[in-house]
């Protein structure tokens, strides 16, 4: 075979470009099976112990193990052929090694013999020779594909399988404790193929050694050599006419590279140049590959300085190799830093891009790390908060849900969903570093602009470029625009019906405080004017009768200010407020705003705080804010405002921490706070009516969690759930839909609803065109108009009603006795029993005696027997007078009355009788 160049054990070396002129093959045994190639068991002080095999770069050695086999015949019982260690290997790199590093004294110093075995792999403290004859015992299931052993020259002792490197076998009076085959993979069955390594450690970093002529270097992991250090050019030297060694024996196949601190060379093509000023100071080469597609073939090479190069150059590069990311993190982006550049050609074309499709795990997206790569799929956008600052979106196979959104907190499904989430989506970046870069970079290669905008839910195919892994996120640095669809409009106001509607608006820490340490929201004046003039177009095209408001600041005059400016933009006074003055203990409040002309506020406003519960925590929840509004019909609505503990902030002082099931921190307080809330309104606080309540805000928790769980136990109904299904959202959070803002009817409310909805001003649009203006560029400031989109990061909810007016009309009721006169008047007890029929357009009606009464005769008596029949005497002149009232649910009332009367004669019968038919026949008497 031919004989490799000999390099310096900190180069790493084999072919990387195909086709390339002055490249060499990797060095591979002589019939291409994998051999022991050097060997360490002894050495000067502490032993340096390893074991390194050599085969095609390719070669699977998972299957492959080296076993010590213990060869001394010294102490009291021989334990010849006893497998003192089993060592197994890596995949080989590039250049075929493979190398495995052991503790000192893994391997004895006295007689042992090294098989390299597959088949069946005997455990440690086995024996292959249970007679002690030297020979290996037939059917123990493994074969022996190569084998060395040193013979230390101890009277009997035995070795086994192959060449035994003994006492003076090369001249030198003395067993070796190291070797390396010389020329690397020589393999001819003697021992003229191994060379006695130098026990002083030469060739090995740090150490000077005493190599003479006639050892080798200790060449761990490197090609085999008789000088020290190894003949060859510089460590960190690039040249095109130099040997490299591929970008995937670099890269290697698992998530950190297996040569990290060592210098390489490599050489690729450029597949993407993010060199310039913005940038990330390097740029990614890619070669033809190593043939292992669990090995990516790109590398991130880092040059903030020094040679600049282009797309298409094929570029040799030397330096150390290291890993980009968190520091220790389990997936790093591997990178070369570059010690020293040579172009080689330029013009070359690309390789074609490697589709990368969703869902990928980790290890996929590994073996494709820093290579050319395309996204194939018509994939969605997902998540964009960080766009405006650091220019990246993320895209999916579908819009995502929150895990606690669809499942319970904690449960499998959800646990399933959250992973299958992350394996579905994936970032495409902008190939920058700096922060709010200009312009901002639309996924379809072209500057962002309010025209040329995007929203969530929109579709992005073929987006291409280099794959990379920074700020522990797997991104797509765009070397071109991508395919772009707008499928989710911005959409007009939705349609609720009713004849009144109640809405609630976050108003993103509406703030006229614009300095001090409480101080939120907009910096200056001139924020302050674009956040309000977006808050008031929002508000104005809801036009909703009644609005909650959230987040609005606790000062007493920023309700007012809001107020005004909603008014002022509508040419009126449209819209008042209910004065409450600064509530609650948190610099953000509630607050409610309404249309005079539409309702009414009855009564005064109440609020849920810790004196009427102590479940709720006034230092985390804000208070809820209820108040009752009639319409002009005198309907009621009792409107109740809420903001309750967020997820991100910690509640560890009332031991209610993150417990890490997915409902973030805080989860027992929103819950105590719910079960609260519903407890108190059953109480009726503003004294209108219990079950009439709106509940509305943001309730800081998804729709399986807890706190919702207890609203809906206590009889509310969740608008958004039975209008918009189960895919209702009205926010976005790390690119998964779901809702916090909520509008839950109390039973007797519930009927009244005409619909509900989640206006998507907000949660869909980029906050690169909100009012704040830290951090932009002036390009990016200019990125603003006063309209609804991105007023808020939530999006408000939008309740329609059709409330019932107040029931002013009595029952009907009628009262019928039997019989309708008692006759002959013979002083006799008789029964009499009364018909009553009640009802009421509204349901249910109660009916009483009001009076059962007798009259005429002295001896008239009435008894009453049940409460439609009684007992009466039949006596001359008797009058029996009865009377019943009925009560609807509203407190109107109705009577009627029927009299029983004794006939005296038949002449008085017959005018009776006359009387009835008259009824029912018309005049025939007359």
């Amino acid at each position: 075979m031919r004989r490799p160049p000999v390099f310096p054990a900190s180069i790493l070396t084999v072919a990387l470009v195909a086709g390339l002129s002055g490249m060499t093959s990797p060095a591979v045994a002589a019939d291409g099976a994998p051999v022991i190639n050097e060997f360490s068991a002894s050495t000067t002080g502490t032993d340096v112990e390893y074991v390194e095999l050599l085969a095609a770069p390719a070669t699977d050695l998972s299957g492959v193990r080296v076993l010590e086999i213990e060869g001394d015949a010294g102490g009291s019982v021989p334990a010849f052929g006893v497998v003192d260690e089993v060592i197994s290997f890596a995949a080989p790199d590039a250049s075929g090694r493979s190398l495995a590093t052991l503790a000192a004294n893994a391997l004895e110093n006295g007689t042992i013999s090294l098989l390299l075995i597959t088949g069946t792999i005997p455990a440690a403290g086995s024996d292959i020779d249970a007679n002690d004859d030297g020979v290996i015992d037939d059917g123990l299931g493994f074969s022996v594909v190569d084998a060395v052993a040193v013979n230390d020259g101890g009277a009997g002792d035995l070795t086994y399988g192959g060449v035994a490197l003994g006492v003076s076998y090369d001249g030198l009076p003395f067993a070796p404790g190291a070797a390396s085959r010389i020329p690397d993979g020589t393999d001819t069955d003697l021992v003229g193929d191994w060379v006695r390594n130098d026990f002083d450690l030469a060739g090995i970093p740090g150490n000077a050694g005493t190599l003479v002529a006639g050892e080798a270097a200790n060449t761990p992991g490197a090609a085999n050599s008789l000088t020290a250090p190894p003949v060859g050019p510089p460590a960190g030297e690039a040249g095109c006419e130099l040997e490299v060694v591929t970008i995937g024996s670099v890269q290697g196949s698992g998530a950190l590279s297996p040569v990290a601190g060592s210098t390489v060379r490599i050489e690729g093509t450029v597949v993407g140049d993010f060199q310039a000023a913005g940038g990330f100071g390097g740029y990614y080469l890619q070669d033809a590959g190593d043939g292992d597609s669990a090995t990516s073939d790109g590398i991130f090479v880092s040059a903030p300085t020094g040679t600049d190069v282009a797309v298409g150059a094929i570029v040799n590069v030397a330096g150390p190799v290291s890993e980009s990311g968190s520091g220790g993190a389990a997936v790093e982006l591997t990178r070369i830093d570059a010690a020293d550049v040579e172009v080689c050609a330029t013009g070359a074309a690309l390789p074609d891009a490697v589709p990368l499709t969703l869902p990928a795990s980790t290890e996929q997206r590994e073996a494709v790390e820093s290579m050319y790569v395309t996204l194939p799929q018509s994939l969605t956008v997902l998540e964009y908060f960080e766009y405006g600052r650091y220019g990246t979106i993320d895209v999916g196979l579908d819009r995502q849900m929150t895990p606690t959104a669809v499942f319970s907190p904690g449960s499998a499904e959800a646990t399933a969903l959250a992973q299958r989430n992350l394996a579905e989506r994936i970032t495409i970046d902008d190939g920058r570093s700096a922060q709010n870069p200009d312009p901002a970079i639309h996924p379809n290669g072209e500057a962002f602009t309010l025209e040329n905008t995007f929203r969530g839910g929109d579709l992005v195919t073929n987006a291409t470029g280099v794959l990379d892994y920074r700020s522990d996120t797997w991104a797509i640095q765009p070397t071109e625009g991508a395919d772009y669809a707008s499928v989710n409009a911005r959409t007009a106001t939705p349609d609720v019906g009713g004849d009144l509607t109640v809405s609630s608006f976050n108003v993103l820490n509406y703030f006229t405080t614009l300095t001090g340490p409480d101080a939120r929201g907009a910096n200056d004046e001139a924020e302050f004017e674009r956040q309000q003039a977006k808050i008031v177009a929002a508000l104005a095209e809801i036009d909703a009768d009644v609005f909650g408001l959230i987040e609005i600041e606790n000062n007493g005059t920023a309700l007012a200010a809001l107020t005004t400016a909603l008014n002022d933009h509508l040419h009126g006074d449209v819209y008042d407020y209910i004065e409450t003055g600064p509530i609650g203990t948190d610099v953000i409040t509630t607050a409610l705003i309404y249309k005079p002309a539409s309702v009414t506020p009855v009564g005064n406003f109440a609020l849920m705080a810790q004196d009427k519960d102590a479940r709720w925590l006034d230092d985390y929840n804000r208070p809820g804010l209820t108040q009752t509004f009639a319409d002009a019909d005198g309907g009621k609505v009792t409107v109740v405002v809420n903001h309750l503990k967020s997820k991100g902030s910690d509640c560890n002082a009332v031991g209610d921490p993150d417990t890490g099931d997915g409902a973030g921190n805080c989860n027992i307080t929103r819950t105590q706070a719910a079960a609260a809330l519903s407890d108190w309104l059953a109480t009726d606080p503003t004294g209108q009516g219990a079950g009439h309540e709106l509940i509305i805000g943001d309730l800081n928790s998804y729709d399986k969690e807890a706190p919702i769980a207890e609203l809906l136990a206590g009889g509310f109904t969740d608008l958004l759930a039975q209008y918009q299904g189960e895919n209702a959202y009205s926010y976005v959070f790390d690119g998964q839909l779901g809702y916090l803002d909520y509008a839950l009817a109390g039973p007797a409310l519930a009927g009244d609803v005409t619909g509900a909805a989640a206006w998507h001003i907000n949660a869909d649009e980029p906050s690169l065109i909100d009012y704040d203006m830290s951090f932009k560029a002036p390009a990016q400031d200019a990125l603003f108009a006063p309209d609804p989109y991105r007023s808020s990061d939530h999006d408000p909810v939008i309740v329609g009603l059709d409330l019932t007016p107040p029931d002013t009309i009595p029952p009907t009721l009628t009262v019928t006795a039997d019989p309708a006169f008692l006759f002959p008047p013979n002083g006799k007890t008789r029964t009499v029993t009364l018909t009553v029929d009640a009802a009421d357009e509204r349901g249910e009606v109660t009916v009483r005696l009001l009076s059962a009464a007798a009259s005429g005769n002295k001896k008239a008596i009435v008894r009453q027997l049940t409460d439609r029949s009684f007992s009466v005497k039949a006596v001359v002149g008797a009058k029996y007078t009865f009377t019943y009232e009925a009560k609807d649910a509203a407190g109107n009332t109705a009577t009627a009355t029927d009299t029983v009367s004794v006939e005296p004669t038949p002449r008085r019968l017959l005018a009776y009788i006359c009387q009835i038919v008259e009824r029912t026949a018309g005049s025939i008497c007359r």
